[in-house]
């Protein structure tokens, strides 16, 4: 749920990146902090991803980013992105950092022996927001298909019959190059902003 804080005229939105473990969650958060770092027009510096992970490089809690969009009706718009661990045993985490949320990107591994972890981790998001009285269908969101370069990727048509039950819009990436992350990033913002306006 969108935050406005008066004194400051800012405005912060809670974004998360969900999905199965190692679907690309933290690369593509690695991916936005690279492409806003080198798009920042001040010399201040970006504050650094904070990350806690296992020593497998598993997020165990979180990753999070802030980022600032600008300006709008005189208020500073500011994203705070945030992924969630994929693996089932941390789903306290999950609950937990996606309580609250004003959008979700949902990012899908493409590769074929992974269809079953995406069905199961877009079935454990609705859960976790239906406990917070919120469908998915409510609250903007995005699939990004990622893992695309790889010649086990399914084809996205089938990804879409199987995994887009709402129609929602969604991006054929590669987190690890960054195609197509930071056009989900701007999809899921854009309808957060109209949501919100």
């Amino acid at each position: 749920m969108s935050f406005i804080n008066e004194q400051t005229k800012e405005v912060n939105f809670k974004i998360v990146y969900f999905g199965p473990a190692r679907s690309g969650k933290s690369t593509s958060l690695r991916q936005i902090y690279t492409a806003a770092r080198g798009n920042a027009k001040s010399k201040t510096k970006s504050p650094e991803p904070l990350s806690l992970t296992s020593e497998s490089d598993s997020t165990l809690y979180f990753d999070f980013i802030p980022l600032s969009l600008g300006e709008v009706k005189g208020y500073k718009i500011r994203l705070h992105i945030y992924t969630v661990p994929g693996e089932v045993a941390y789903e306290a985490n999950r609950k937990i950092i996606s309580k609250g949320v004003d959008g979700v990107v949902f990012v899908a591994d493409s590769q074929l022996e992974k269809l079953d972890h995406n069905l199961q981790s877009l079935n454990d998001l609705g859960r976790i927001l239906a406990q917070e009285g919120v469908e998915l269908q409510e609250i903007p969101h995005v699939i990004q298909y990622n893992k695309r370069d790889l010649k086990t990727a399914v084809p996205t048509e089938q990804l879409q019959s199987i995994l887009n039950k709402h129609d929602a819009p969604w991006f054929e990436t590669t987190a690890t190059n960054g195609d197509g992350v930071m056009d989900a990033l701007r999809a899921i913002g854009a309808q957060v902003l109209a949501k919100n306006d």
